[in-house]
């Protein structure tokens, strides 16, 4: 746990509360996880755990100063929190940032931060894996979201049930060039084979 707070103890923010403490931010941001999944979809298909919001690491510090109001804790090492000191840069090799508001004693929002080069956003777990950062976060019924197929590949990874049904979820709506950005990287990824590659040929 970290200021008392156990890691499980989520009350997360609700999808229009994101969108109001977002709204006009100076950077690039969008939803991410199973609310990301459901936008897409344009319909609610489970309960969540917790809300996840996508940011580039080069606009971080904007991010912090965006959330004046926030106590913010720095995954630092990956598996435990430490307080994300005023206006310091996340080095590489740190990914996540949890927070609440000043007064709320439950975790209530998850930043990721995505490694970019230039103007290209890239994947940490293989970097050969980018495209243009502008094609990073797309529209989904008004709302930002990271693209679908970068999502799905980011959830093969854990391939959690919960994983499983947001893909089968999505794979009737899929466009084909997704189906086949995502086809390819996971055969990048997973050599050897992966459980969704059979129903994406």
């Amino acid at each position: 746990m970290n200021g008392n707070i156990p890691y499980d103890d989520w009350r997360p923010l609700s999808l229009a509360d994101v969108l109001r403490i977002f709204a006009d931010a100076p950077f690039t941001w969008g939803i991410a996880g199973g609310y990301a999944v459901e936008q897409f979809l344009g319909t609610a298909i489970r309960e969540h755990a917790d809300i996840d919001v996508v940011v580039y690491r080069d606009e971080q510090v904007q991010v912090q100063g965006w959330l004046l109001d926030w106590r913010l804790y720095a995954a630092d090492p990956p598996g435990t929190l430490r307080p994300w000191a005023d206006k310091e840069y996340l080095p590489y090799g740190i990914h996540d940032v949890w927070g609440h508001r000043l007064g709320v004693r439950a975790w209530e929002l998850q930043i990721m931060l995505t490694e970019v080069d230039g103007e290209q956003w890239f994947m940490r777990r293989s970097p050969e894996i980018r495209a243009r950062r502008d094609d990073l976060v797309v529209v989904y019924n008004g709302i930002p979201c990271i693209r679908i197929e970068v999502q799905l590949l980011y959830k093969a990874r854990s391939c959690r049930p919960k994983d499983t049904r947001d893909f089968q979820a999505c794979l009737p709506q899929l466009p084909a060039d997704a189906k086949r950005w995502l086809g390819d990287n996971l055969l990048r990824l997973y050599p050897a084979g992966h459980a969704w590659l059979a129903d994406l040929r």
